[in-house]
């Protein structure tokens, strides 16, 4: 029986994850995940495929959304209310524009330390109205596309495996940023066919394949890049029609609700894969 092994929100693009036993899945995704995102001066997201450090960042958010917290190893950790009705700024995430709401001078230097460049951090503003593309649409926040990135232990056991028999070193599934691990499918990959699944009170609805990057090749405890792997590796057996290479997939929220580490997965609809 396939089961949620880890829930994993990520509150500020780029940074790390916090790992939860419960979570509330709304129509962007779980709560809060890339609610945030640090920019650089022209208002250009910044990404760990060009800021590893970014991953040094350990953000927390209060339960009721109205306090962040920044922490660093070796940096003092700075609290910030969160704001929601100041001012406004263009971003720009892939190309695309879209407006962010300037969370203030104390983060900004805070993060800008941290980085070692120039940096400000924006919230999702409540009129955010993005639409994601692929099978099933949907909406999100600051993610790169769909709300929900879903991932299996199974596939990971196989990459891992062609991996060391090239005499490289395992990666830890934190290189793939996945909000959703599923345990107990004992086929790798099989969630390149799910379609609609029922995970607690939420149903999901599949986008497309995740298409990996660079960000894979970070070592997410040091905030450096570590490569060739996994994408050496995955690019001999996981190359995706659309270019690049696969591993996981991208899922839109169809019904919102709670789900927990332990539910069950449960597949109502399977499709052919895109890989």
């Amino acid at each position: 029986m396939a089961r949620v092994a880890e829930l994993v929100c990520y509150p500020i693009k780029g940074c790390a994850g916090t790992s939860l036993s419960d979570a509330a899945m709304t129509s962007a995704g779980i709560a809060h995940d890339r609610a945030f995102m640090v920019v650089d001066d022209a208002g250009v997201f910044r990404s760990q495929r060009r800021d590893p450090r970014l991953a040094l960042v350990r953000p927390e958010v209060s339960a009721d959304g109205e306090r962040l917290a920044l922490h660093a190893d070796g940096v003092a950790a700075v609290e910030v209310e969160v704001r929601r009705d100041d001012t406004r700024r263009e971003v720009t995430l892939f190309g695309a524009r879209y407006t962010g709401v300037d969370q203030g001078d104390e983060a900004a230097r805070w993060l800008s330390e941290v980085l070692g460049v120039p940096s400000r951090l924006v919230r999702v503003p409540e009129e955010h109205d993005r639409v994601t593309d692929g099978l099933t649409p949907g909406t999100s926040g600051y993610a790169d596309s769909t709300a929900v990135h879903l991932t299996t232990a199974a596939s990971l056991a196989l990459l891992n495996g062609r991996i060391a028999a090239t005499g490289g070193a395992a990666v830890p599934m934190s290189r793939f940023r996945p909000n959703v691990v599923v345990d107990g499918w004992d086929e790798p990959h099989i969630e390149d066919r799910v379609r609609r699944v029922a995970i607690g009170d939420t149903e999901l609805g599949y986008s497309k394949p995740a298409i990996r990057c660079a960000v894979t090749m970070v070592d997410q405890g040091e905030g450096r890049r570590r490569g060739p792997e996994p994408l050496r590796t995955l690019a001999g057996y996981r190359r995706a029609a659309q270019g690049g290479v696969a591993f996981g997939v991208k899922l839109a929220v169809l019904r919102p609700g709670k789900l927990s580490v332990g539910d069950e997965v449960r597949v109502t609809s399977w499709g052919p894969s895109e890989v």
